[in-house]
């Protein structure tokens, strides 16, 4: 018998839904019984992604194709989700690179993805969770907030701005019945996972199982992560099981980060 997460009925606002892991907490939280408001860039793909979760979950699935790194983005959104119970933030991740390339502009671009505009959104939706008292704010940040990728500088930078703000705002906000927590990936399969193994492939001239033999290797659990794996956690998070989880920093990498706390 599948666990009672206590959340049918809730309405969660899930970003960059349309695929990859934010697709995969979207439909964990179908299943759960929430009903959604999904966002992405691309409508085709959106469409597609919500309508096939329509079918399958039977909940309600309004969509907002937009960039959510823009303030018009961002204010389409919160129009259109209206106060929801749970929010899950996700936003791609900056190209890599080394330090010596990255310009301020390059800064102020990854800030705005992946620090700026989850700001934005839980300031747009914690006045009602706070006034409801009841609420579940879920960032999807890295595992290099814990462990620093050396090529991902611009992510490693942005992500731990992040989860400083988060470290002080999910205290501020727990009285109330609201808890603010962050997922951690590692190495998933998606078009991310796809996007860092073709930067392999070109460096070393190997092909894409090469690849990913390789990164594999690195792995204790020796695979790539898959989205439902990752929407799971994040389910449970929202549920009401995880109310005394408060400003925590969860990992979900199969063991990649080599570090005991």
């Amino acid at each position: 018998m599948a666990m009672d997460l206590g959340i049918s009925g809730r309405r969660a606002l899930v970003t960059a839904s349309s695929k990859g892991l934010g697709l995969g907490c979207a439909r964990a939280l179908a299943a759960a019984g929430c009903d959604l408001v999904m966002n992405a860039r691309g409508a085709d793909a959106l469409e597609r992604a919500a309508e096939a979760i329509r079918d399958e979950f039977g909940v309600s699935v309004e969509t907002v194709a937009c960039d959510v790194t823009t303030g018009d983005g961002q204010a389409r959104i919160l129009d259109i989700a209206a106060d929801p119970d749970i929010l899950v933030t996700n936003a791609g991740g900056p190209p890599p690179g080394r330090w010596s390339d990255w310009t301020r502009d390059d800064f102020i671009r990854a800030l705005d993805a992946n620090m700026l505009a989850p700001i934005a959104l839980m300031k747009g939706c914690l006045p009602a969770m706070i006034d409801r008292g009841w609420g579940r704010v879920v960032n999807i940040t890295s595992q290099s907030v814990k462990a620093p990728i050396p090529a991902l500088g611009l992510s490693n930078s942005a992500r731990a701005g992040l989860t400083g703000y988060v470290a002080g705002t999910s205290r501020q906000v727990a009285p109330h019945g609201v808890t603010i927590n962050n997922l951690l990936p590692g190495i998933h399969d998606t078009d991310r996972a796809a996007s860092l193994d073709k930067g392999v492939m070109d460096a070393e001239g190997i092909d894409r199982d090469e690849a990913r033999a390789r990164r594999q290797a690195t792995i204790p659990a020796r695979r790539y992560g898959s989205p439902d794996d990752f929407g799971a956690v994040c389910a449970f998070v929202c549920s009401v099981h995880a109310g005394f989880m408060v400003g925590q920093n969860v990992l979900l990498d199969g063991g990649a980060t080599n570090a005991t706390i």
